[in-house]
């Protein structure tokens, strides 16, 4: 089930007040930040951010869809619907682990999450705009592969889901616990070219098994 974001009124200092939030939410977390310091940081009235927006969580919500998208647009630049199995899902991976590794990715995943038991639209927004627009974007890439006989899937939505799972293995539990917070490139690589080899061991015609990327 999708939720339906409220519907927002744009104004001269719109983006000023996404900005000056984004800035605070990040630093100080949701509970922490408070209307007055973003409309501090904004450089705007607290009338002004009201009349944009009705309350702190409409807010936040929409500072995380605006990443979430924003990221998952620069992921699907990131795709040739004609390039090689091989190349489009090493280009992906590396996308999605320098999100999640990202100091923005992890504030608002932990923001997210934390929220979530007292705002669940949060996590349904969220979700929405991240992980699923994720699969939708590499499902259609999937789908256009397929076709090419370059793969064969059966079930698009469970493979774009299971490539996205291999991208999160190992270093995903390591930010989550804050147990590890930056990664070389060899870490990264080690991950990104395991995932695209098991893939492609799964789903991968023989010529596709074989390109590299």
């Amino acid at each position: 089930m999708t939720f339906a974001a409220p519907r927002l009124r744009k104004g001269r200092k719109f983006e000023q007040v996404v900005e000056g939030a984004r800035a605070v939410f990040m630093a100080a977390g949701y509970d922490g930040a408070s209307v007055d310091e973003i409309a501090r940081v904004a450089g705007v009235s607290k009338a002004t951010l009201y009349s944009y927006f009705p309350d702190k969580q409409v807010l936040f919500t929409e500072v995380a869809r605006r990443e979430c998208l924003r990221q998952a647009d620069e992921a699907h630049e990131l795709i040739d619907s004609a390039a090689p199995p091989a190349k489009v899902l090493d280009a992906v991976a590396r996308r999605i682990i320098a999100f999640y590794t990202s100091d923005f990715g992890r504030n608002m995943f932990r923001i997210c999450v934390s929220e979530v038991d007292r705002f669940p639209e949060l996590g349904q927004r969220f979700y929405d705009s991240g992980p699923q627009l994720a699969r939708e974007r590499l499902g259609g890439y999937l789908q256009a592969a397929t076709a090419r006989g370059e793969l064969a899937i059966d079930d698009i939505d469970l493979a774009a889901d299971q490539f996205l799972q291999l991208c999160h293995v190992d270093l995903m539990d390591r930010v989550a616990c804050q147990v590890q917070l930056s990664f070389t490139g060899a870490e990264v690589d080690r991950v990104v070219q395991g995932a695209v080899r098991m893939f492609l061991a799964c789903y991968g015609t023989g010529s596709a098994a074989g390109q590299g990327a």
